[in-house]
Order: structure tokens, then sequence, then C-alpha cells
């Protein structure tokens, strides 16, 4: 019995020495196995994945193909509803355009019938050429520009300077190549015109500041701010109706206008001719040489 005892430790002696020996290599060897097990695990379960989505990909592909559809509808639907109310506004606008044509056909029929009665004499037809303003002198005693028309384009000295906007000045001054333009705020300026929403007469008078001021208005005038101001077409030099400015103030002080032309952005002009017996010419009452 002793001798099995003994045989037995003498066996498990080495056995013992040898696992402690290894167990550290053991241990890491384990560590690796299971590190690329778990490489292996997400390897796999990412082409599990991959191939599950590639799967499932055209049902919901086809899933989805209603949903897309339901909202193109629906924003067709939408798009359809703008559509008729710009289609019914549309329609008013032309309703309201087709009763102002007729109204206007019925004015020009009387208004035709009117001058035959009267046997009036038409307003001369206007001529006019454009001209580029290359200088512009805006200081405290003068208030003119050059423009790059002459005589020989058809400039003539009194002729009406426009813009878009309205008027702007007349022609003081006609070179060969150039001309020169009194403008309305100038001190000399002095403009006959008519308070169009009272028809109150007055003298436009520039003062070399950008509100020019009325002079002549008649006592106790209903001139007020906002009035629009207009030619009168007094004088025989500009025909009524050419837009000046507006009323900025009216007081104690006087009536001041706010003219429609910002002469600080002006580029172009046209300087017209309205053929009107007042228009000044040189002073030998011909074209200049």
């Amino acid at each position: 019995m002793k001798s099995h005892a003994g045989s037995m430790l003498r066996f498990a002696s080495p056995l013992k020495a040898w696992s402690q020996r290894f167990t550290l290599a053991l241990l890491i060897g384990a560590s690796v196995a299971l590190m690329l097990l778990d490489r292996a695990d997400s390897i796999i379960i990412e082409r599990t994945r991959a191939a599950v989505v590639d799967a499932i990909s055209p049902i919901l592909d086809v899933l989805s193909r209603p949903v897309s559809g339901a909202a193109e509808i629906l924003e067709n639907v939408g798009e359809l509803a703008n559509l008729r109310e710009e289609n019914a506004r549309l329609r008013e606008d032309r309703a309201r355009l087709l009763q102002w044509q007729s109204v206007a056909r019925e004015l020009d029929a009387q208004n035709q019938a009117l001058r035959e009665l009267l046997n009036l004499v038409p307003d001369p037809r206007a001529r006019f050429i454009s001209a580029r303003v290359i200088g512009n002198t805006a200081g405290p005693f003068v208030r003119s520009a050059l423009v790059t028309a002459g005589y020989r384009d058809g400039a003539r000295k009194g002729q009406a300077v426009m813009t878009g906007e309205g008027f702007a000045g007349r022609v003081s001054e006609v070179g060969r190549r150039s001309a020169r333009i009194l403008l309305l705020t100038d001190i000399n300026s002095r403009i006959p015109v008519l308070v169009e929403r009272t028809r109150e007469r007055a003298v436009l008078a520039g003062d070399n500041t950008n509100s020019p001021h009325l002079l002549y208005l008649p006592p106790n005038s209903g001139t007020t701010p906002g009035d629009r101001i207009v030619t009168s077409g007094h004088g025989g030099i500009f025909p009524p109706g050419l837009p000046v400015g507006v009323v900025s103030s009216a007081g104690e002080d006087g009536v001041s206008v706010q003219p429609f032309v910002d002469w600080s952005r002006v580029e172009y002009v046209r300087l017209v001719d309205y053929e009107l017996p007042g228009i000044l010419l040189s002073p030998s009452g011909h074209r200049p040489d």
C-alpha cells in the first residue's frame, strides 16, 4: 500500500512541476485564442448583418414605394390647390382689366368726340435725344450738369431735361458736342408748376438745396405734404403735367418740394423738345453755328 502511494507521488511530482512551468504560456495562448474568436465573431456578425440587409432591401424598397408615392400625391395635391388659387386670382385680375379696358375705350371715345366738338388743336409731338451725364456741379452756389449732346445732335437751349423719374431741369447752354443743364434745384431756376390735387398755380424756385420751395401760392392754400407737383404749362416753355416732385413740408416757413429725380444717381437723361413757342433759342434766335 505504501509502495503504491509512493509510486503515485513520484508520478505526480513531475506533472505538477511541468504544469507550473507552462501555466503562463497556456494562459497567454488562451487569451490569444479568445481574441481571435472575438474577431472572428465580429466578422461573422458583420457579414451576417450585410447578408440580412441585402436580403431585405428589395422588400423595403417595395414597401417604401407606396409611401413615397403617397408623399408625391400629397405634394401634387398641394400644388394643384395653389394652382387653383392662382388661377382664380388671375381670372379676377383679367375681369378687372377687361372692366378697365371698357372704361378706357369709353373715355377715349368721349375724348375724341369732345376734341371734334371743340376743334381742339392737338399737343405737338415731342422729340428727344438721350445723353450721358459727364459732369455734375453741385456746389453751394450752382446746381448744373454737363451732358454729351450738343447742337449737332439736336440739343437746343430751353429743352426740358427728363429722367425715368420725372422732370430734372432745362438746357441752359449748348455747345457743339456738349450742353449744360440747369437743375430745378439751382437758385436761378424758376418753373411754373401746379399742385395736382388742388389745381393751385405756383412757381417752383430753386435755392441750391435738395428741396426747392413754392412761390406765389394763393392765401390759405390747402397744400399739404404728399401733394404731387407737376408743370402747369404756363409761359409756353414746358407742357403741362410733367412730374416734378411731392410736397415735403408745408407751414409758416413756406412749402418745400422733394423732387422725384435724385440727381446723385442719374447717369443718362433725355433732352426733350416739345416744340412750344416759348422755347428759348440762342441769343440770335437761330441755331448756333
